[in-house]
């Protein structure tokens, strides 16, 4: 069973699924493995008949901390000030900092089918007053939080440390001020110019009344209180939060403890990485949640989530790879798999149930998607850098019949992505320029010949090969074995006598996006380059 679906078995009765973001600046595309996790997950249980609500909250109170640090985008004289009262740095009209960067991220939600019941901003929650009980139980169990930290956590604080924030009347900042009194009506704090290494307060110190938006709980506090004013039922939690006495674990004993509620249930979720390490943008590690939306399509990069459990980690590098392209034949095997075609290869567990969760609308026809043509991409961004070709014309022709409406959506898709992986991270190999009008010198300097021979006999082979990339990409191989050449070396004939260079894109799909006549005529220009030479 898929896992989304066993834990929709093990639910019961209306859930709440929340999920939430702290808008420190750029996001990365790893950041939304999380949304997607949940909306499958509400998915699931609306399946099973599940009445569920799902809400995404952007944590805008925080403060502008070393979180922003890890982006490009922190601003020095408003580190400590909270993400909602620092300026939109790019004047697009958004009245944050925090809204710029959250909307960013946010308005990437639709297109991968992630739609929210109710979005909320916690500013605004805490503006409202309906923290301002939660804010009282919290200091009026300053001690029980206090014991929760060093039980769990084995983190001390003062003990005349109190659980809140308050915003300072003096500088503004809520990330450098500590509470150190409570009357039940007001509490005492200062502004500490080191209480942390990233931001310093002013000196100042003050009496306060903390409701209507003027304090902020801790993020663990915080956390439980959202649980218990939302209701909330799930609320799945990335790898760094749901380690052994780490925020998960204070925040579940804060939420019985403190607030009397049990706390929702988790479903931890790995790191999206790249060779190893964590995804970040800030250390070049990754590219941003909106600018990957625009290379890979929303079904591709669902599936990039979903592929595995959630508590398993990603590697994903596309930087000058083929993993962009690997990921479009994972989802295209999937379709033929799902759509009842022999596919090579071992298919993941549940993968009819995979492809349907990775499809864009939770009411899709599944059938009729699977069953959609789908070019690959690879052989359409070799199209797509040929002069001359109409890749409509040419896929309509592959296909033997006209494209249905889905069908040239699909196409049109793809040829969009395949484009902007060219121009952002094919590798070098990926891109070329097929040279028509002569025989490259390279091929006349450096084909051998056997390589020669090869290329004669190729010649005849695809006189009547199907002229598709799978197709002739076989008869390479068969061709190259009937000779003793190894692979290698066969491949770099072609790409001699085709690109004029020793490497390339794979080169079945290369040669099938040719004509026919010209692919014959110049294997055997080339097979003569031997004879030329003596």
């Amino acid at each position: 069973m898929f896992w989304a679906d066993e834990l929709a078995a093990a639910a019961a009765g209306p859930q709440v699924v929340n999920d939430s973001k702290t808008p420190s600046g750029t996001v990365h595309v790893g950041s939304l493995r999380g949304p997607v996790v949940v909306d499958t997950i509400v998915r699931a249980l609306r399946d099973a008949g599940i009445p569920t609500e799902l809400h995404y909250g952007v944590d805008d109170l925080d403060p502008m901390d070393a979180q922003a640090l890890l982006t490009p985008d922190a601003i020095e004289r408003s580190m400590g000030v909270p993400l909602s009262h620092v300026p939109d740095p790019a004047g697009d009209c958004h009245p944050s900092y925090a809204r710029h960067f959250a909307q960013v991220f946010i308005d990437t939600f639709d297109g991968l089918g992630i739609r929210p019941d109710t979005y909320y901003w916690m500013s605004e929650i805490y503006d409202s007053g309906a923290m301002d009980g939660y804010i009282r139980t919290a200091l009026d169990a300053a001690a029980t939080v206090r014991e929760i930290y060093v039980r769990v956590a084995n983190v001390r604080h003062p003990d005349n440390w109190h659980p809140l924030f308050v915003m300072c009347d003096n500088c503004g900042r809520i990330g450098t001020t500590i509470v150190t009194g409570w009357d039940g009506d007001r509490v005492h704090y200062e502004c500490r110019a080191d209480l942390v290494a990233w931001a310093t307060g002013c000196g100042h110190r003050g009496d306060v009344s903390p409701f209507g938006g003027r304090a902020k709980l801790p993020y663990n506090v915080d956390w439980a209180a959202k649980w218990d004013l939302f209701g909330v039922t799930i609320e799945p939690a990335g790898k760094d939060l749901s380690t052994a006495g780490g925020s998960r674990d204070r925040s579940d004993a804060i939420a019985r403890e403190v607030f009397g509620n049990e706390p929702p249930r988790n479903v931890p979720y790995e790191f999206l990485n790249i060779r190893g390490r964590k995804m970040s943008t800030s250390k070049g590690l990754g590219a941003s949640a909106t600018r990957i939306a625009e290379v890979i399509p929303p079904e591709q990069l669902r599936l990039l989530f979903l592929r595995p459990r959630p508590n398993t980690a990603i590697e994903f590098d596309p930087e000058g790879t083929d993993a962009i392209p690997r990921l479009f034949d994972e989802s295209d095997r999937l379709a033929a798999a799902t759509a009842g075609r022999e596919v090579r290869g071992e298919l993941p567990p549940d993968h009819e149930r995979l492809f349907a969760v990775s499809l864009v609308e939770p009411d899709a026809d599944v059938a009729s998607e699977a069953a959609a043509y789908r070019p690959a991409f690879s052989h359409l961004a070799l199209l797509e850098q040929i002069p001359g070709i109409d890749v409509l014309e040419r896929v309509t022709t592959e296909k033997g019949a006209p494209l249905a409406d889905r069908e040239r959506a699909l196409l049109d898709e793809r040829r969009a992505a395949a484009r902007a992986w060219l121009e952002a991270y094919a590798p070098e190999r990926a891109r070329l320029s097929v040279q028509r009008d002569a025989l490259p010198a390279a091929a006349e300097e450096q084909l051998d010949d056997a390589q020669c021979a090869y290329l004669a006999t190729l010649a005849s082979t695809l006189e009547s090969a199907g002229w598709d990339g799978e197709s002739v990409q076989g008869a390479l191989f068969e061709t190259a074995k009937d000779h003793d050449l190894p692979a290698g070396r066969a491949f770099t004939a072609l790409y001699l006598a085709f690109l004029g260079r020793s490497s390339g894109p794979r080169a079945g799909w290369l040669l099938a996006a040719l004509e026919r006549d010209f692919v014959i005529g110049r294997l055997r220009e080339a097979a003569s380059a031997a004879g030329v030479r003596r």
